[in-house]
């Protein structure tokens, strides 16, 4: 489908050199631009509308609470073993 469209001259400045950049057309370029804003705008939430997070764990068991300084010190741990020089590669 044909139609029209004004855009700024800066913006179809860059458009046209990211397509010719890409090697592809600036057809192909906008229409690829245009599908991803139209289908991201479908899966965003309405304003003001709760996002759900997936649950996990089993109903009815006892929960793992786990605070920022817990994740802090699993880090630094992890880093610590990460810049040890391995056991295996020394030799005696």
């Amino acid at each position: 489908m044909r139609t029209t469209v004004e855009l700024p001259p800066e913006l179809m400045r860059k458009a046209k050199a990211l397509a010719a950049e890409r090697g592809e057309s600036l057809k192909a370029l906008l229409t690829r631009a245009v599908s991803s804003e139209v289908g991201r705008s479908k899966n965003r939430p309405e304003s003001g509308e709760r996002v759900r997070l997936p649950i996990f764990g089993t109903p009815g068991r006892p929960t793992v609470n786990v605070t920022n300084s817990d994740i802090a010190r699993a880090l630094a741990t992890d880093d610590s073993h990460a810049s040890r020089p391995s056991q295996k590669s020394r030799k005696k």
